[in-house]
């Protein structure tokens, strides 16, 4: 079933709550190294994406599949952290890896989005994510909601208020293609939002099926 494009975007990069110049957080995120298909097809949307003013491109290093966020740097600690990983090397172990295939991109209200197919086994793998944070701070403590949640991968962020209509035609000329990826584990990172994009540095990676 076809995803509806938005009628408007607004800029991505409004400071939401906690966020601002040097913060720090912990997320969990599946990341696309070594995914050949799925920086090819990164690839050939980015020259029509960049051409789009109100759009800023993800660089392929950067793609990710958004998950599931524990809290800023400064107000986790870091026993608390490396606990939950155990939790999450061990739930996670009892996953098989599956394979995604990213397809048809669409305009998002502050992203160019690519839903992804199947997503139960995402949706699994964040539920296995989630019950080791609980694990370790309790149900009640487990951060974010557990809905709505639309696994999905992104390829540029808005950086305007306006209507969508010029990103909607100029995604109507692009090429129908899509791409596998092999999804065999997922990864706590520290991400940053200094630069006007967000980066990270790795900090642990659990293996699907271990």
């Amino acid at each position: 079933m076809a995803v509806p494009h938005a009628t408007d975007i607004r800029n991505h990069w409004y400071w939401r709550p906690g966020w601002g110049i040097g913060s720090r957080f912990y997320t969990w995120h599946i990341t696309f190294d070594g995914q050949p298909e799925v920086e090819k097809l990164a690839d050939q949307y980015r020259s029509l994406l960049s051409s789009q003013p109100s759009l800023d491109v993800i660089p392929n290093r950067w793609l990710h599949l958004t998950m599931q966020g524990i809290g800023f740097v400064q107000e986790v600690a870091t026993d608390d952290v490396d606990a939950i990983v155990a939790a999450a090397t061990d739930r996670c172990s009892r996953l098989s890896p599956f394979k995604l295939t990213i397809g048809t991109p669409h305009v998002n209200p502050e992203s160019i989005q690519i839903a992804v197919d199947p997503i139960e086994p995402v949706r699994q793998l964040r539920v296995a994510i989630r019950a080791a944070i609980a694990d370790v701070w309790g149900q009640d403590r487990v951060p974010e909601a557990a809905e709505p949640y639309n696994p999905h991968l992104s390829l540029a962020y808005t950086n305007t208020d306006g209507p969508a209509a010029p990103l909607v035609e100029a995604l109507s000329t692009a090429p129908k293609i899509s791409a596998d990826a092999l999804i065999t584990s997922c990864q706590l990172i520290v991400l940053n939002r200094d630069e006007g994009m967000y980066v990270w540095e790795p900090y642990a990676t659990v293996e699907l099926g271990s």
